[in-house]
């Protein structure tokens, strides 16, 4: 059975964005800091990050995203597309489907639970990753869908920006099934119970 799989980075204080995320700095200011891990900035990640990046799309089917995430990182991020996978973006605004290489956008404007429905329709028996952003992640856990939970902590303070969990609505116990810690990040992995 699928599951669906929220998987993201943030900084020690618990932002995924610095302050002033634009489309000339998608992850606002220092914020690139957050996907060392995975080798951009000129890092070297080691085996334990490069098996936590690889995790993200060992059973991957499908991907549920949001519009900022979109705008800022994925739409001007080149003609191939990152995913390699169907991508249905959380949005107000509606847009015709998008293809870049062997990705494909399809905007979802009647909702998170319709965009997951797709998501799922389209990944069959396999995996939905959200890679973010924060708002998609705080209403994936809100609508209580969220069935695993990977947070990769890097050890710095950005001291402001976008929040991860700024909205959580209540109380949810969560189950560590693995950590592994690197010099850039520590990959944890959390089971939630529905």
């Amino acid at each position: 059975m699928s599951k669906l799989i929220v998987d993201i980075s943030q900084s020690a204080d618990g932002y995924v964005a610095g302050p002033g995320v634009a489309l000339d700095a998608p992850f606002g200011s220092a914020g690139l800091r957050l996907h060392r891990w995975h080798g951009l900035d000129g890092a070297a990640p080691t085996e334990g990050d490069k098996a936590a990046s690889a995790a993200m799309f060992d059973n991957t089917g499908a991907i549920v995203l949001g519009r900022r995430m979109f705008d800022v990182g994925e739409e001007p991020g080149g003609a191939d597309g990152a995913f390699g996978l169907p991508c249905f973006v959380v949005t107000s605004r509606p847009r015709p489907v998008l293809v870049k290489g062997p990705t494909t956008f399809t905007f979802v404007t009647d909702g998170l639970l319709s965009a997951i429905a797709l998501a799922h329709a389209a990944a069959g028996d396999r995996d939905i990753v959200v890679p973010g952003g924060a708002a998609v992640v705080q209403q994936c856990l809100a609508a209580g869908v969220v069935d695993e939970l990977r947070v990769h902590v890097v050890p710095v303070l950005l001291g402001g920006g976008t929040p991860l969990f700024g909205a959580v609505p209540a109380h949810r116990e969560l189950e560590p099934t693995q950590v592994v810690a690197t010099h850039l990040a520590t990959h944890i992995t959390y089971r939630l119970s529905r």
